[in-house]
């Protein structure tokens, strides 16, 4: 189990992701899924995601598709950003361990996804046309 974990670990980068709105800056620690294995894997499996804390997916070029929660035990709701780091659409989405699992497209193409506790971007006050800024830990 020690071995899997650690694996996992490696898969993933770490940072900070900043949403500026219009009433004043939130920081969340992410870590980062910036490849097809770390897409592939995002959160599934895990049983919590800790406060002000959560994962973002960085693509190379904006894409558009649909997300699916297969094996992701965690209600969560995700941001979906365009180039310049504007949020285009949020989406709750519920935790789905048997086929078949819905999946969740947002309608509008993006080039990165920040997910996070269900209800914390509402909590935060984060809305569509906020900006995300992602700094990678050194």
């Amino acid at each position: 189990m020690a071995t899997l974990l650690a694996a996992v670990a490696l898969m993933f980068g770490h940072g900070t992701a900043t949403i500026a709105t219009p009433h004043g800056r939130v920081a969340v620690r992410v870590e980062i899924a910036a490849n097809s294995r770390a897409w592939e894997r995002g959160l599934m499996f895990r049983r919590r995601l800790a406060a002000g804390s959560g994962m973002i997916f960085v693509f190379p070029d904006e894409i558009q598709g649909a997300f699916w929660m297969k094996n992701t035990l965690i209600p969560l709701s995700v941001a979906f950003y365009d180039s310049k780091g504007r949020i285009r659409r949020i989406i709750d989405m519920s935790p789905c361990r048997q086929d078949p699992c819905p999946s969740y497209d947002p309608g509008v193409a993006f080039h990165g996804a920040l997910e996070v506790n269900r209800g914390a971007f509402r909590r935060w006050g984060v809305r569509a046309g906020d900006t995300i800024r992602l700094r990678r830990a050194t």
